[in-house]
């Protein structure tokens, strides 16, 4: 068989027009622009018109024309790769196939009913007008002519063609390649092994070993190693590190480094306005000489970084550029210096570290995180979160009358209290102060301990628990609007309200959002002069009619709690008592078999069948609800993974003026142990929490059985106030211990007598011809 290159480029046309349209449908597919849900579900809700919003709008609509450009671009690329794949069709569509089928009546232009008569004066007025002799002859159609008129008058060339498709018998197949016969040609053979040695040897290895050189730079985050580096030794030099350090440590990161980053810009005009800002703020720690915290890179993004938290005004050309530039790279930073510490506490427990950071250094580090994303100091109000709250307006929040000191206790308040508190705010300033409060998250959280086997799912001494965290998420307008109202539950009721919270922490497995522990009755009593009893009979009565309406409150709540952890309760038991629960019904079972054999031996037959009976419905039941039990575990495994699968980092817009870009929620989940200011287990980083979202959490049971008592915790990345801390008691039984199945207890005597055996029997089953000939 013989290929042969193709010599009119119709085959290469095909090949081309095949490989076009695979490239281009997978362009259009990745790069074609299109609206994401985010955009619409941002620009549906209100925006918030505060002096802060406004300009953070304008600078990233500043950047729309670049992209709006970037997308015409791209949509006039993929215009133009459609248009040529439509040429290529259109050519191959015009293109004369070189396997078209040959057809004897259409050459003479007679119907395939026609009689030989028929066909021979077809013949005769086709040949006059294309015979070779005449003017208007053409010697091509003169010979498929006369080929045609053979085969419809020949009996034996119209059998060929009727049963082979030629006259002239059955033919051959051509094979080719589609590639154009120029491209083997001895004239451009050179020219071609140059294109390939300059693609494939110089070109190729040039690109992938830049790619490869670059990557290994950074981590899974897109966080440089060397910066990875910097974390661990920092935290493993200094294990409780308190807050302003731990900013200090993440404005060394090498990403501010110009030698690491080439998009770092260094200024002259910064030996100039930095100093002059240094001058203003206070505490930067100036003096220390550690490196690189000493470094001139990181002294100003140090003093840029603490400039923002006190929402100072920079330079717009110059400091305030590398501030935003700064900020943007602040949230993978610090969710690697989570990591970090997360690592090291581990190495600590498995002896590879000689020091374990405290659970104060991880708080601080996400505490870090939500004043760079509100752009507030350590000791600042949470109120200032919300827009045109001032410091100056604080003094109007806690005074004598009320004590309003975060955003739960502010939407609490009655709206005509609120209004006289706002009243500097015109209505639509207002009304953006009670959009962002109503905007913020309300989480609610149901944990659920257990271990995972197919077993039993006792907590055992060793044992990998698996602590199940279903997150609720709902915002605080919606919770307050629907469920409480303010006015009945914020008058007067400091004192059940701090009941309610105490029960509520005093229950193994609480779902409740926590609320702010307010300051208690005799707190307030000592602030009160002794001698002032006027009026005392009037609060009494007051107060008493307010207990009344808090205690009913109080009441519900902690109903509501403890029926939720009585059924968790419930459910745990049933899950990790059921084994033990067959087995004393077992028992008591077989004990009532026994008495009534002993006390009668002479029962019929009839009674022992019907016992056999029932017991083998018994365990023919119970293993039909063992594989139900397997079946449904199976299926929340494989939902589990679809879900991981398909899950989008995706939650809620945060209210964040001063950071540059639209920033998602977050939340970081874990579990620790508050009396030793550990960490438990590794921090789970959300970025999916739009409406409800399951997180597990997987840690070593301690070695010695007991009860231990723990926490989880959600931590807001982008808001303070929105932590929350939840009790998780831990039951630990003795683990059980393994026993010794008969066929493993195999001892040396028994081998050794196995082997004199087969010395002694002589014949083996391995035994060769030639071993039995030397034996003959």
């Amino acid at each position: 068989m013989q290929f042969e290159y193709d010599e009119q480029g119709g085959t290469f046309l095909y090949f081309l027009l095949c490989f076009w349209l695979a490239a281009i449908v997978s362009a259009t597919c990745y790069f074609f622009p299109r609206k994401s849900n985010k955009d619409e579900a941002h620009k549906s809700q209100r925006q918030c018109s505060c002096p802060p919003c406004r300009k953070k709008q304008l600078q990233l609509k500043a950047k729309e024309p670049w992209t709006k450009a970037k997308q015409n671009a791209i949509k006039i690329v993929l215009v133009l790769g459609w248009l040529i794949f439509f040429l290529l069709a259109y050519k191959c569509y015009k293109m004369d196939s070189d396997n078209k089928e040959y057809d004897p009546f259409a050459e003479l232009g007679v119907d395939r009913g026609a009689s030989i008569a028929d066909i021979k004066k077809a013949f005769r007025r086709l040949s006059l007008k294309y015979h070779p002799d005449r003017e208007s002859g053409d010697s091509k159609k003169f010979m498929l002519i006369a080929k045609a008129h053979a085969a419809l008058t020949d009996e034996e060339s119209r059998k060929n063609w009727e049963v082979y498709g030629n006259p002239d018998g059955p033919g051959f197949i051509r094979f080719g390649i589609a590639l154009p016969k120029w491209i083997v040609e001895r004239e451009n053979s050179m020219w071609v092994l140059a294109v390939y040695g300059l693609v494939f040897m110089i070109l190729l290895p040039i690109v992938v070993g830049i790619w490869w050189y670059r990557s290994i730079k950074f981590s899974a985050d897109q966080v440089l190693l060397d910066t990875t580096h910097l974390y661990l030794h920092f935290f493993n030099k200094t294990p409780t590190m308190q807050l302003k350090r731990v900013i200090m440590i993440l404005a060394s990161s090498w990403e501010y480094e110009k030698l690491h980053n080439a998009e770092i810009i260094e200024r002259p005009s910064d030996n100039e306005e930095l100093p002059a800002l240094m001058r203003e703020l206070s505490n930067l720690g100036e003096s220390n000489k550690e490196r690189p915290l000493c470094f001139p890179y990181s002294m100003k993004a140090r003093v840029l970084l603490f400039a923002h938290m006190a929402r100072k005004a920079l330079p717009p050309n110059t400091l305030e550029i590398d501030k935003q530039y700064i900020l943007k790279k602040f949230p993978s930073l610090i969710n690697e210096m989570v990591n970090v510490v997360a690592q090291l506490v581990a190495g600590a427990v498995h002896g590879k570290c000689t020091l374990m950071p405290s659970l104060e250094t991880l708080e601080h580090i996400m505490k870090a995180s939500q004043l760079l994303t509100q752009a507030l100091q350590e000791k600042s109000s949470p109120l200032l979160q919300l827009p045109y709250i001032t410091q100056d307006m604080l003094k109007y929040f806690v005074c004598r009358k009320r004590n309003i000191r975060c955003i739960r206790d502010f939407i609490l308040m009655k709206d005509d209290e609120r209004r006289s508190i706002l009243r500097s705010l015109t209505d639509e300033e207002y009304l953006d102060v009670m959009e962002v409060c109503a905007s913020m998250p309300y989480v609610t959280l149901e944990i659920k301990s257990e271990v995972i086997d197919d077993d039993d799912s006792t907590i055992t001494a060793g044992s990998i628990v698996t602590v199940t965290v279903t997150l609720k998420r709902e915002s605080l307008g919606d919770h307050y609007a629907n469920s409480i109202t303010p006015a009945e539950v914020k008058e007067n009721t400091e004192e059940n309200h701090t009941e309610v919270i105490e029960e509520a922490e005093n229950q193994p497995q609480t779902t409740d959002s926590p609320q702010r522990k307010p300051n208690r009755v005799w707190e307030k009593d000592k602030k009160r002069k002794k001698n002032n009893k006027k009026g005392a009979k009037t609060k009494k009565k007051l107060k008493a009619s307010a207990q009344a309406r808090g205690a009913a409150a109080a009441s519900a709540a902690a109903a509501a709690a403890a029926a939720a952890a009585a059924s968790e309760n419930r459910e745990d038991k049933k899950v990790c008592t059921i084994g033990a629960a067959t087995a004393e019904k077992g028992t008591a079972e077989n004990g009532k078999g026994d008495a009534e054999n002993g006390s009668d031996h002479e029962g019929s037959d009839n009674s022992d069948s019907q016992e056999d009976a029932k017991e083998a419905n018994g365990d023919s039941n119970s293993n039909a609800k063992d594989d139900d039990d397997d079946w449904s575990k199976f299926q929340a495994e494989m939902k589990k993974e679809t879900i991981l699968e398909t899950k989008s980092k995706e939650s809620h817009i945060v209210h964040c003026p001063y950071f540059p870009l639209d920033k998602q929620e977050c939340w970081w989940l874990y579990i620790a142990d508050r009396k030793n200011r550990m960490l438990i287990s590794a921090p789970m980083y959300i970025s999916s929490l739009k409406y409800e979202d399951t997180v597990e959490l997987k840690f070593s049971a301690p070695r010695k059985p007991g009860i231990y008592h723990y926490s989880v915790y959600l931590r807001s990345d982008s808001y303070l106030d929105s932590d929350q801390v939840h009790p998780l008691k831990l039951d630990v039984k003795q683990a059980k211990i393994i026993q010794d199945h008969p066929q493993w207890e195999i001892s040396d005597d028994d081998d050794d007598d196995d082997k004199k055996e087969e010395e002694a029997s002589g014949d083996s089953d391995y035994s060769t011809d030639n071993e039995e000939s030397e034996s003959d």
